[in-house]
């Protein structure tokens, strides 16, 4: 706060108030003020000229206050246990002149005269905030230019006895700064700033609107003995005619409604006053036509006229209430739509209580001027709070825009931005992050963890197979090994010598077998010898025009080392030792079957 070295009351004190937003205007510019309405701040500031007062304020309420502030001041210091100190100071565009702050400026002091009002809502043990709203909007507007953490409160009465002062009764409470209160008053002031450079000056007030009837009438004067001997109704009734028609029918202005309520009041005096001259004239003679037709049409336009204006009075006001209903809902409605242009998709509703609000403020006044009044006030608070909730969603918006990676998490923005505090959306913004991060993580985790197990699986398998596979090797090599050793042969027994003949040898191509190496046999340190498959049909091919089957070679002991489909596989070492098992065959055949001699 910057302190401001000014004394109140002197030019310069108005001069610096003229250049910022005070504390003790801070009511009226919310229109919670009961000693100034909130139109009457904005012609003050408008015009740039201070409010006035009376004498009698001056001398009877003001100067008082002075006095009854100066007494207190001893009281307050020993409830607070310091010193406190008169002071104007600032705070950007606002100030706040303080009837007490302490040395650290970490409290104010606020007085004010006791009235009945505050007698009401100092109870033991009040607070601050039993206290009517004008002198919590004052307070909490020096604590937002002092940063006071508190302000004491003290309501009292004094008397002057002799040339001593005497306490008649005290009272006092603490006020605790209210952030949304603060937040209100800095709202209002930018509302009010505005209002003030759109202010167009009104024509000069009237007076208090007392209504008045048209021009008097001369006094009717008629007088008959058996005949009209004296009347000056004809010319009565010209001019009461021409009043008639120059009653004016326009009804806007209070001072247009009381005259018409009056002229209402004069024309049914004008019948009261021809039915007094009719009976009068009566009285005088039975039949005097030409005299009562006159009294009677005259009676009748007067009738005409207050019926016909009476009707229009009540019609009007109730246009007249409709008109400055309407009017004030149609300015917030504006202010809103203005608002919403920058808003987008978050767009603030209108106010959903906003016309019970205006009826219940127009409710009770008895003049239009105070309705209007009463009316804008609530206008111009529906104003603030629209513009406070877009302040509110604008930093919201702000919040949710330094996180587009993450705009899938905040399907309800809309919802949030309106509902949220920008603080509180803040919170919630990272706990969603982290709650999602968190999630993200552990799927991936469990992806990672998947996969892990599936690739663990597989390497299981390929082990699986690949000792299937060197299993059926080994159990092939070992067959193997088994046919290729040879089994002693039988000694030849002798046989006859015989013709032998000499059969062609067919020339057969035959395909080149497939090799693979084979695994030494158990306990052999030597390198595993080389494997040629060779197919049942290629042996065939080989001991051509001879044949053989499978079996027949399994009838030898020759059995196949593997099979692919219906191919049966051979060692091609073994088929030295197949030709010679078939040549024995042939040879037990031909030992068995000797030729004929």
């Amino acid at each position: 706060m910057r302190t401001v070295n000014l004394i109140q009351g002197t030019p310069e004190w108005h001069a610096h108030r003229a250049q910022h937003f005070n504390a003790s205007d801070a009511p009226a510019m919310l229109g919670a003020s009961t000693n100034q309405t909130r139109a009457e701040l904005i012609r003050e500031l408008a015009a740039g000229v201070p409010r006035e007062f009376s004498d009698f304020v001056q001398e009877r309420v003001i100067d008082p206050g002075h006095e009854f502030e100066a007494q207190a001041r001893v009281i307050a210091e020993g409830l607070i246990g310091e010193d406190l100190y008169p002071v104007t100071g600032a705070q950007d565009k606002y100030s706040a002149s303080f009837d007490g702050l302490t040395l650290l400026e970490d409290i104010a002091w606020e007085h004010k005269r006791l009235n009945q009002t505050l007698r009401d809502a100092m109870f033991d043990g009040c607070t601050g905030t039993d206290l009517p709203l004008m002198y919590q909007v004052q307070m909490e507007h020096q604590a937002m230019v002092s940063q006071a953490e508190r302000i004491f409160f003290m309501a009292s009465e004094w008397k002057r006895v002799g040339d001593e002062w005497e306490l008649l009764e005290e009272r006092h409470c603490w006020y605790t700064p209210n952030p949304e209160l603060r937040a209100r008053i800095v709202a209002g002031w930018a509302q009010l700033e505005a209002d003030v450079a759109a202010y167009e000056p009104e024509a000069p007030a009237a007076p208090a609107a007392t209504g008045r009837a048209p021009d008097q009438m001369p006094a009717l004067r008629i007088e008959v003995t058996g005949m009209v001997t004296a009347s000056n109704l004809a010319e009565w009734k010209d001019r009461a005619i021409a009043v008639f028609q120059g009653i004016s029918q326009e009804l806007t202005t209070d001072q247009d409604f009381a005259d018409a309520e009056k002229t209402v009041k004069w024309c049914g005096d004008i019948e009261d006053q021809l039915k007094g001259a009719k009976q009068h004239a009566l009285s005088q003679t039975e039949s005097i036509d030409e005299l009562f037709r006159t009294i009677d049409a005259i009676s009748d336009q007067a009738r005409a006229t207050r019926l016909a204006l009476d009707k229009l009075v009540t019609k009007r006001k109730e246009e007249r209430r409709t008109e400055i209903g309407n009017n004030a809902r149609r300015a917030v409605q504006d202010h809103v739509r203005s608002i919403n242009e920058t808003l987008g998709e978050h767009g603030l509703a209108m106010p959903a209580t906003l016309i019970a609000d205006l009826q219940a403020a127009m409710k009770g006044k008895r003049s239009f001027a105070s309705m209007q009044d009463a009316v804008d006030a609530v206008a111009t608070n529906a104003k603030i709070t629209a513009s406070q909730a877009a302040d509110r969603i604008r930093a919201n918006m702000a919040i949710l825009a330094e996180h587009p990676e993450h705009a899938t998490l905040f399907a309800d923005r809309v919802q949030l931005c309106s509902s949220k505090a920008p603080e509180d959306l803040r919170n919630l913004v990272a706990t969603r992050i982290a709650q999602h991060q968190k999630a993200e993580q552990k799927r991936l985790d469990d992806e990672r963890e998947k996969i892990r197990q599936e690739e663990e699986e597989k390497a299981r398998q390929r082990v699986a197979d690949e000792a299937a596979a060197q299993q059926k090797r080994d159990e092939a090599e070992r067959a193997a090994a088994a046919l290729a050793t040879p089994e002693p042969e039988p000694a030849p027994a002798p046989v006859e010598a015989a013709q032998t003949v000499q059969q062609p040898v067919a020339q057969v191509t035959r395909p080149v077998p497939t090799a693979v190496a084979s695994s030494p046999a158990p306990g052999s340190t030597s390198a595993p010898r080389e494997v040629v498959k060779i197919k049942l049909g290629d042996i065939n091919a080989r001991i051509a025009p001879l044949s053989i089957s499978a079996d027949g070679l399994a009838q030898l002991g020759f059995r196949p080392i593997n099979s692919t489909g219906a191919a049966k596989l051979y060692d091609q070492a073994q088929f030295p030792a197949m030709c010679e098992a078939l040549i024995e065959g042939l040879r037990d055949a031909a030992q068995q079957y000797p030729m004929a001699a």
